[in-house]
């Protein structure tokens, strides 16, 4: 949502300027048509001169009305620099996402973020680790189909799942660096593990779903395109053993 302050002014500013340029072309007409027109009467072009003159004035009076109504209304108070700078990005991640590569660039940007904030603590490794599985898994879904579809549905919930469970063990470890004694190091030590636990069993999964895209996608043939370069191969034997018969010199009768 754009900046209503913002909007607010930009909408006095387009009726300022619009006002201007109808006073500016009513007085134009105005003087025109004021010098043109005869003494004698009004023809017909001068009426003409005199009417545009008219509507300009017209119009310039509406816009110079609806200016000061306008200007009357109180501007809405301005943003917070926090909410400004959160509507900010928004904008400008809309507008990526609408580009053909936009989609990854800002999954990748998230990642980015997300492991720096992570660095330095016990989450940091396993996070790096469920990132590269979850990008292998990625590149597998499109073949994961028909009896896998489920499997690759319980990957992404399990992916959400220790994503959060590892921003969760970031958190108890600061908490722990100002308390390093008590039950919340031996929380802290069950978070770790079943955080390890997890990105072990997602490893597991990513490692049999490759197994049965491999399996899947095996062909029981040799692959057609081999056939064909061995026909064509064969046959372009066959030609070079004509062309070089044909041309040995064959013996005279004697």
């Amino acid at each position: 949502m754009a900046d209503e302050r913002a909007r607010h002014f930009r909408r006095l500013g387009r009726l300022r300027r619009s006002a201007r340029r109808w006073s500016v072309l009513a007085g134009g007409l105005g003087g025109a048509a004021a010098v043109l027109t005869p003494y004698a009467g009004l023809g017909l072009p001068d009426a003409a001169w005199a009417a545009a003159a008219g509507s300009a004035i017209a119009v310039a009076c509406w816009r110079w009305a609806d200016h000061r109504a306008l200007a009357a209304v109180p501007a809405p108070p301005a943003l917070d620099p926090a909410e400004a700078a959160a509507r900010s990005r928004a904008r400008l991640a809309a507008a990526v996402e609408r580009l053909p590569v936009g989609p990854g660039v800002l999954a990748e940007v998230r990642r980015f973020r997300a492991r720096v904030g992570l660095r330095g603590t016990a989450a940091a490794e396993p996070w790096a680790r469920l990132d590269r599985a979850a990008l292998t898994l990625g590149g597998l879904a499109g073949r994961l189909t028909g009896l896998a579809e489920p499997a690759v549905r319980e990957a992404a919930e399990a992916d959400r799942s220790l994503r959060e469970l590892a921003t969760r063990v970031a958190g108890v470890e600061g908490a722990v660096k100002l308390a390093p004694q008590g039950p919340l190091v031996e929380a802290h030590a069950m978070l770790v593990a079943q955080l390890e636990d997890g990105v072990a069993a997602y490893e597991r999964l990513v490692v049999a779903a490759a197994g049965y895209v491999a399996e899947d996608t095996r062909p029981n043939t040799a692959h057609p395109a081999a056939a064909r370069l061995t026909e064509a191969t064969d046959m372009l034997h066959g030609v070079a053993a004509a062309l070089a018969e044909l041309r040995t010199p064959q013996p005279r009768p004697s």
